[in-house]
């Protein structure tokens, strides 16, 4: 694949990439950086991508991959204490960020693939790398994770 081919690619699938790292990063600039990231990894890598044909749920990955590596580095480098308090505030009154937050990562990655980021289920069991019969029981099992945490809020 050469870059001309990558570039059209890439900029056919940019949004869903950005709401899947938004969703992520929590943050525009943040959610920018990962992508500007996960397209450069991207790109050094076209080469060794055996089947052109899954190339978005391969670029998907990656973007999905460079934001949780962001969110470790983060992690490691600020503590709750250091967050600004009406920063902290302003977080803690989405409710629904926070209970997708609370998920176990395997259900979080597919309700922010499926809901935030508009990938079909049979789409996000291709991006996970597992059936879609799973994918299936892990949205059914999200969402009855989210309709309880977000019932304590009501």
């Amino acid at each position: 694949m050469d870059t001309e081919e990558f570039a059209a690619k890439v900029e056919g699938i940019r949004g869903k990439l950005y709401k899947t790292a938004y969703i992520y990063m929590g943050s525009e600039h943040a959610a920018l950086d990962a992508l500007d990231e996960a397209v450069y990894r991207a790109l050094r890598a076209c080469k060794k991508l055996r089947q052109p044909e899954f190339f978005d749920t391969w670029m998907t990955r990656i973007v999905i991959n460079e934001c949780c590596n962001e969110l470790r580095h983060r992690k490691k480098q600020l503590s709750l204490d250091e967050i600004p308090e009406e920063a902290a505030e302003r977080f803690d009154a989405l409710p629904l960020k926070e209970a997708v937050r609370s998920l176990p990562r395997e259900l979080r990655d597919l309700v922010i693939l499926r809901y935030f980021a508009g990938y079909t289920l049979r789409e996000t069991a291709e991006i996970l790398d597992i059936p879609p019969g799973t994918a299936a029981t892990r949205q059914r099992r999200a969402l009855s994770l989210l309709r309880l945490e977000l019932d304590t809020f009501s």
